[in-house]
């Protein structure tokens, strides 16, 4: 029924519709996923490749990595995974990555690589806080330049992860995590702007989502006597869902920004936060 239903609307359409399944479909596309070898990245790993696309996996674990691609080639989708150790905190890595794969550069870029630590706006550094805007802002922003120049002419998809802490921050600590995924908000703004007749850029911003990565910083801050706990409590308390996340739930957003099925969506704030930002 509903398969003559969308013939049906395809047909009377004035413009020719493609299916959905033609729509969600990346195969014959490249998608390069950067912070691939665990959590968000892992979970965008495994939907791309189930969705027919090609994949450049990036990250600084290279037992991870490994890891997941033996995964990938025995679950038999057919998608040709590379992978490439990056330390993206570096400019000349991000440049030798992207000199590695001249000809053959990616239709889908998502930047989804971050760190997450926890420390006193007060006990801040210098180092400490370049450390983190060099990996959160600074390779994205790289990142996103290298695609453009590669890809002017053909242009493509761009997915950017920021953060709910950068519309609302929640967590103390944080000060120079918001304001690098802030940062990233920004820029995935402007570039929908400037560069939109060829690209489209959006950034997702996750709250609440359990990964390993948000477990062991957790671990971390028990140790220290930090108050996750109450946090915890708190967040929960405010998500009208009920639940915390998965990171399923935002590689299946990331793979909906990538795909036909977002086709007029430019520049776009998406938030999957089980409605904290609303509540």
């Amino acid at each position: 029924m509903a398969i003559s239903v969308a013939v049906a609307f395809m047909f009377h359409s004035e413009e020719g519709l493609r299916p959905i399944g033609e729509l969600i479909s990346l195969k014959g596309k490249r998608a390069l996923i950067t912070g691939s070898a665990a959590g968000i990245g892992r979970a965008m790993a495994y939907r791309f490749a189930e969705a027919g696309a090609d994949l450049d996996l990036v990250d600084i674990s290279e037992g991870g990595l490994a890891k997941v691609k033996e995964e990938l080639d025995r679950c038999g989708d057919g998608a040709r995974v590379r992978t490439h150790v990056v330390d993206l905190s570096k400019r000349g890595e991000v440049e030798a990555l992207w000199a590695k794969i001249r000809g053959k550069e990616p239709d889908i870029l998502i930047n989804n690589a971050g760190v997450y630590p926890v420390r006193d706006y007060l006990e801040v550094d210098e180092e400490f806080l370049g450390r983190v805007f060099d990996i959160n802002f600074n390779s994205v922003f790289w990142m996103c330049q290298r695609m453009i120049k590669a890809r002017r002419e053909q242009g493509g998809a761009i997915v950017n992860i920021g953060s709910i802490e950068a519309i609302l921050p929640f967590k103390e600590g944080l000060a120079h995590y918001t304001t690098s995924k802030a940062g990233v908000i920004a820029l995935t703004r402007d570039l929908a702007r400037e560069y939109g007749k060829r690209f489209r850029v959006n950034v997702i911003v996750p709250g609440g989502i359990v990964t390993e990565g948000t477990k062991n910083v957790a671990k971390d801050l028990l140790k220290l006597k930090v108050g996750i706990i109450g946090d915890g409590v708190k967040f929960n308390a405010r998500l009208p869902i009920g639940r915390f996340g998965r990171a399923d739930e935002v590689a299946l957003m990331a793979l909906v920004l990538s795909s036909g099925l977002s086709s007029y969506v430019n520049g776009a704030i998406v938030a999957v936060d089980g409605g904290f930002l609303s509540s």
